[in-house]
């Protein structure tokens, strides 16, 4: 039996740990986690090839089993971001803020640890160690729940992560996963709320209404990516195709991939066969609206209808949704309604475009002339990334270090009392 009460006070003790504990003794840690990536490829792979095979043997489609593959390549680039966070400044201690009241109180504001995370995730593997990495340089313990069809996987990365803990010397509790699969022990970890103070889910939009409806621990709502590209009339056309090309296709599973490409009517006749001729040697299909696939119809290209919903679906698959619009403040409107305020960009040449553009998109992350693909805590220059938030409160977008830091406000005095 899992009990999750334990576990959540051991998170906690271990949390008080952690706060104390320095940079550099920080910075050993995870490099003994990068080192122990490197060093056990072979168990971590081995496990990882159980939980392939059973997705295969399971029917699931293979931009799912993507997100599950671990190669040596993948592992890796894992410890090449771990080993990445230690050369970034540790924000635990840092003083945002200080001033000398008139009373004579000294005010500073000071960053300090969340405390314990609880992080629900499915699909890749690679959160595990995200999370872990991210967790223990901000001096946060974590207490983790990945989906079933990673279990061997994340146990074995589990591994990893506690005897690097051991060998630095602090808790193993830091880093806590929960190895029953039964689903019941994510409604009890959303109401530890005597021991965890964050909710992070990573997955689909059921798994974050879940959370939301059931947690009584305040939860960063994120990761559903339905990011679009709005191709302006005097954008570089060949550059746009070429854009759009590594927005979809580079990655498909992921949630900064593109969903939806919009094109503006003055350039659709020309634009929409040139990016039909390049993605079809990918066998993208084509998902459009009457405009778009009247066009798409002379092409050597999969495309049909758009129906209800298609423009509110994150596809993780070689899925575009496509539709032709009037101008700036057409596409705008159309992503106000369909987008989920992750990644969304504009590929122009002109400024006021790019301005409007920018000042009246309110998502995550908005682009100017480069691929979603960038809405990443690596490419951001964060080592890595617990998740991306697209919610308004705390952090937003690709969350890094300082966002996994909350803070207090310590007043200094010469036994200064409150006239």
């Amino acid at each position: 039996m899992t009990d999750m009460n334990k576990i959540g006070q051991q998170a906690q003790q271990a949390g008080y740990r952690l706060a104390q504990v320095p940079t550099a003794q920080k910075n050993e840690l995870l490099n003994l986690i990068a080192k122990g990536l490197r060093e056990q490829q072979a168990g971590v792979l081995a496990a990882n090839a159980i939980d392939i095979h059973a997705a295969q043997q399971a029917g699931l489609d293979e931009s799912l089993i993507d997100r599950l593959l671990l190669n040596n390549e993948r592992l890796n680039a894992m410890a090449d971001d771990v080993e990445r966070l230690c050369q970034l400044d540790d924000p635990v201690g840092e003083e945002t803020e200080s001033k000398v009241l008139e009373n004579g109180l000294r005010l500073t504001k000071r960053r300090v640890p969340i405390g314990v995370m609880g992080v629900i995730y499915e699909a890749r593997p690679n959160v595990t160690i995200d999370i872990a990495a991210l967790a223990l340089k901000t001096g946060n313990a974590a207490i983790l729940r990945g989906g079933k069809e990673t279990i061997n996987s994340n146990l074995e990365l589990l591994k990893v992560i506690q005897q690097a803990l051991i060998a630095a010397g602090l808790p193993t509790h830091a880093i806590q996963y929960i190895e029953n699969t039964d689903r019941g022990l994510v409604s009890e970890l959303l109401k530890l709320d005597q021991y965890v103070d964050m909710i992070i889910p990573r997955g689909g939009a059921g798994l974050h209404r879940l959370c939301i409806e059931q947690s009584t621990i305040p939860v960063i709502t994120g990761g559903i990516g339905i990011c679009h590209l709005f191709v302006e009339e005097t954008a570089d056309l060949a550059k746009s195709v070429a854009i759009v090309d590594n927005a979809k296709t580079q990655r498909t599973s992921v949630c900064n991939a593109l969903d939806t490409v919009l094109v503006s009517e003055k350039v659709a006749q020309t634009f929409i066969p040139a990016l039909a001729k390049k993605l079809a040697s990918q066998d993208v299909l084509f998902k459009a609206d009457k405009e778009a696939l009247r066009i798409l119809s002379q092409c050597d290209v999969r495309a049909e209808a758009a129906i209800d919903g298609d423009f509110d679906t994150e596809w993780l698959s070689l899925t575009l949704s496509i539709a032709v619009v009037s101008d700036t403040d057409a596409a705008i409107a159309h992503i106000r309604q369909h987008s989920s305020q992750h990644s969304d960009g504009i590929l122009t040449e002109s400024q006021s475009a790019a301005t409007q553009f920018v000042n009246q998109v309110n998502s995550a992350a908005v682009y100017v002339n480069a691929s979603t693909r960038f809405t990443d805590g690596s490419q951001f220059g964060l080592g890595a990334e617990v998740a991306v938030s697209t919610q308004k409160l705390h952090a937003r977008g690709p969350m890094g270090l300082k966002e996994l830091t909350t803070y207090k406000w310590i007043g200094t005095g010469d036994y200064l009392a409150r006239p």
